[in-house]
């Protein structure tokens, strides 16, 4: 069928019309934001289930926008139906959450942990996502029908494109800044749901007041536009390349800024903010240009420059790019803890290091866009030809998401990945330049090839495949100091020696060496593990503490492997029968158990041991199993994600997991932190383990990590027991003394307060619940914090000695209540 042209609008009601587009496009980047923060909590965030949730979202946009035209007559009003859509997927975004509660518990219940469930949560992101996701998609669709197929109706359409993306970066900037930082997705939802029931009013409105001519069709052959087949392989190309690229540059800067989620905040909106300042100037080329193939052709072109140019400044240039403010950040950060005036210069900072790095490119993809609307329009209907360029844009997007997350990066490196997205931007450009057809009479008058074309194309090509070749063998490699030390430049040159540089499925993996043989892990930029006699010390805490406490513990569970020394330290607990290990990271064991073997007691070769890979907070609540002790030793709270290894939802989990009389531990950092960050998790834990204990691994007393325990009161902890086991078990005794405890005693001076020594401190404290993560923005916002010791003191301020000890080696009690005054009075350690 053939459409046959449409009136031409007012230009007054256009306008009004790119507003309601960035209303359109704020709510669904809200929703997207709450509804990835609802399903993660359920299927987990690995690496599978990240790129189930992508595929789901996207995928709905996908088939909303390819279906539209199928199943949405034009007789009917476009926003008329656009604001239909509108109050449709508010609707939705009222009744996801409650349907998503159903189906999370209906999911515990019913299904296990690993990746063998994979089915399923496609199924249930499926089932979930795709009703709204597909709503949307179908947005743009049908307000073009609106437009006619002129070139400056099909440019207006690019613009409300570009207004859509817009609206994205103020919902990114929304809903990761203030919405779920001060509120929670309940109240996030609301603000989402509200602007799309106004936009879905104005919508109304507007069809009320704007004219509207029916379209007419008339049943004949389908028209063949010559070189249409490679605009849609082209826009394709340009999806999966925008979209590779959004997942690679987002791990490599997530490095150098510090992988919170502020951090992926502001590297989304800039991606967004670049592509609409590409649709909008493309809406400008494609209303002037005679030739949208050509000029699309050129985009692509100039992204053979663009990708390079990025790769090469995100990894040479912004590491030691900082603006004069950046400098004031950090030392606020440092004397204060991380107040809100460092947290925004120090996000301001990161905005225009990630802008100068990715704007030439996303600029160029997004004027991508309407140039392939351009380039298709002919005599169409709007709401067909969008929605083909829109799906063929989408699903490239999808493929590259799934393909560079969980093929490419793991399998082959980021570096390699740069390169394969030049060349295939050259790619894209061919497909275009090789089929000018009208642009031929330009372009040779351009490049004066002669007349054969033949002999123009293969010259095209040849220029294009060896500049993109030349271009991606010159991208530099990743320094083995990003992903060892991330933002702190200064210390990528302190180890004498990179023994291992890996970028896995989840996270990049390095280990170090300094000049003193001080071996060291670390994931992601940070520091996770090391051989000093501090880290040992805490790490080995967080395994024979609890395990001490609980006397006799027969199964145990570790979350989180790191060098594998808090999982090594069950070895030596012979009555210990199962240790059952969860790591997100596949990588993380394999290297821990080459270079820290020695420290871990070569755990992962015990027969005791079985390792899952899988998302701690998903195996918890899909397990049946219960233990004797669950200890958990998360990355740092400031990294996105961890915090739902601190909520009181999880901590109930762990509760249920545990067998009568278990024991629960957990890591409690005082560096890179807040006291209001420390505050929160104290408090969340007490909240579920009213009976809990803290234990800091400092033997100065100035703070720097403690453990904190629950299922067990001091009452019930036989101190007695313990002094006998150093003299009956060789093996725990030397493990302990190690990290310098000779004995019972050793263990209580690492005593720092139970919960009736902290309500007066905590009654401040911000819950750090499933429904908000408050821990999450709170650390986020305080990781280049140092006030450990300012945190600890005013932790213990309050202090007393601990009544409730009452199995004490004898002659113990007079000493420790000796030192107990000593400590905590005079602060003599």
């Amino acid at each position: 069928m053939t459409f046959n042209g449409l009136p031409s609008r007012d230009s007054r009601y256009t306008v009004l019309l790119s507003v309601l587009f960035i209303g359109s496009g704020c709510a669904a980047l809200i929703y997207e934001v709450v509804w990835f923060h609802l399903l993660r909590l359920a299927i987990g965030s690995s690496a599978i289930s990240l790129g189930i949730l992508l595929a789901s979202f996207m995928g709905g946009m996908f088939l909303g926008s390819l279906l539209f035209s199928r199943f949405v007559s034009a007789r009917f009003h476009p926003l008329k139906v656009y604001g239909v859509l509108e109050l449709a997927i508010g609707g939705f975004g009222i009744l996801l959450p409650s349907i998503l509660s159903v189906v999370f518990s209906v999911y515990a219940v019913n299904t296990g942990y690993g990746h063998a469930n994979v089915m399923v949560r496609a199924l249930i992101c499926a089932v979930c996502l795709l009703p709204p996701t597909i709503l949307m998609g179908a947005t743009l669709p049908a307000a073009s029908r609106w437009m006619e197929t002129t070139r400056t109706g099909v440019a207006k359409i690019g613009f409300f494109y570009g207004a859509n993306t817009f609206g994205a970066v103020i919902g990114t900037l929304l809903a990761g800044f203030y919405l779920l930082r001060i509120y929670d997705v309940v109240v996030a939802t609301r603000v989402a749901v509200l602007i799309n029931g106004v936009v879905a009013l104005a919508g109304f409105w507007l069809a009320f007041k704007a004219e509207y001519t029916t379209a007419t069709f008339k049943p004949v052959r389908a028209q063949k536009h010559a070189g249409a087949a490679n605009v849609y392989w082209a826009i394709g190309l340009s999806g999966l390349t925008a979209l590779g690229a959004q997942v690679v540059w987002t791990r490599l800067m997530s490095l150098l800024f510090g992988a919170t989620v502020y951090t992926f905040s502001v590297i989304l909106s800039v991606f967004l903010v670049g592509l609409g300042i590409g649709s909008t100037i493309g809406s400008f080329v494609a209303r002037c240009t005679q030739y949208p193939r050509l000029m699309l052709g050129m985009t692509q072109v100039l992204l053979v420059l663009a990708i390079p140019y990025a790769a090469f400044t995100i990894k040479v240039v912004i590491p030691f790019l900082n603006l004069p403010w950046a400098k004031d950040a950090f030392l606020l950060a440092n004397e204060q803890g991380g107040n809100s005036a460092s947290w925004l210069l120090s996000s301001a900072n990161d905005i225009v290091r990630c802008a100068v790095a990715i704007l030439p490119a996303t600029i160029l993809w997004g004027a991508s866009f309407p140039l392939a609307l351009a380039a298709v329009r002919k005599n169409q209907d709007p709401g067909a030809f969008v929605g083909r360029i829109y799906a063929a844009n989408t699903i490239g997007a999808i493929v590259g998401a799934l393909i560079y997350s969980l093929v490419l990066i793991p399998e082959t490196g980021t570096r390699f990945a740069e390169q394969s997205l030049t060349v295939l931007a050259a790619l894209a450009a061919l497909l275009m330049l090789s089929r000018l057809k009208s642009e031929e009479q330009l372009f040779l008058r351009l490049f004066p090839f002669g007349k054969n074309r033949k002999f123009m194309v293969t010259a095209v090509w040849v220029a294009l495949l060896a500049t993109s070749v030349v271009l991606s063998a010159a991208i530099p490699f990743l320094h083995p100091g990003a992903i060892s030390y991330g933002r702190d430049v200064q210390g990528w040159n302190v180890p004498a020696e990179y023994l291992h540089n890996e970028e896995g499925i989840s996270a990049s993996v390095s280990v170090s060496r300094d000049a003193h043989g001080i071996r060291t892990f670390h994931i992601s930029g940070k520091v996770v593990a090391s051989t000093t006699h501090e880290d040992m010390r805490l790490q080995r805490m967080l395994g024979h503490f609890p395990a001490l406490f609980h006397k006799d513990p027969k199964s145990v569970l570790i979350i989180g492997f790191g060098a594998g020394v808090t999982a090594g330290s069950f070895v030596v607990h012979p009555g210990v029968e199962r240790i059952v290990i969860v790591e997100i990271e596949p990588v993380v064991p394999t290297v821990s158990g080459v270079y820290f073997r020695d420290e871990n007691f070569d755990v992962l070769e015990d027969p005791r041991v079985e390792v899952i890979f899988d998302d701690a907070r998903h195996y918890i609540a899909t397990t049946s199993e219960q233990f004797d002790v669950i200890t958990a030793d998360p990355i740092h709270p400031w990294v996105k994600g961890s915090a739902a290894l601190y909520s009181k939802e999880f901590f109930q989990l762990t509760r249920k997991r545990l067998k009568p009389g278990g024991v629960a531990a957990q890591w409690i950092p005082f560096y890179e932190t807040s006291e209001a960050a420390v505050k929160s998790e104290i408090a969340t834990f007490f909240s579920v383990f009213p009976e809990g204990s803290l234990w800091s691994s400092d033997r100065v007393g100035r703070g720097y990590d403690a453990v904190i325990i629950g299922g067990v009161d001091l009452s019930n902890i036989d101190f007695n027991a313990m002094h006998n086991m150093f003299f009956e078990q060789p093996a725990l005794r030397d493990s302990l003394r190690d990290i310098d405890i000779l004995n019972s005693m050793d263990i209580l001076k690492t005593y720092s307060g139970q919960r009736s020594d902290m309500e007066g401190w905590l009654k401040t404290a911000q819950m750090n619940l499933d429904m908000n993560l408050r821990l999450e923005y709170l650390a986020g916002a305080a990781l280049n914090s140092q006030v450990q010791e300012e945190i600890f003191s005013k932790m213990v301020a309050e202090i007393n000695y601990p009544s409730n000890l009452s199995r004490l080696v004898p002659g113990d009690e007079k000493r420790y209540r000796q030192w107990f005054q000593k400590r905590f009075t005079t602060g003599t350690p």
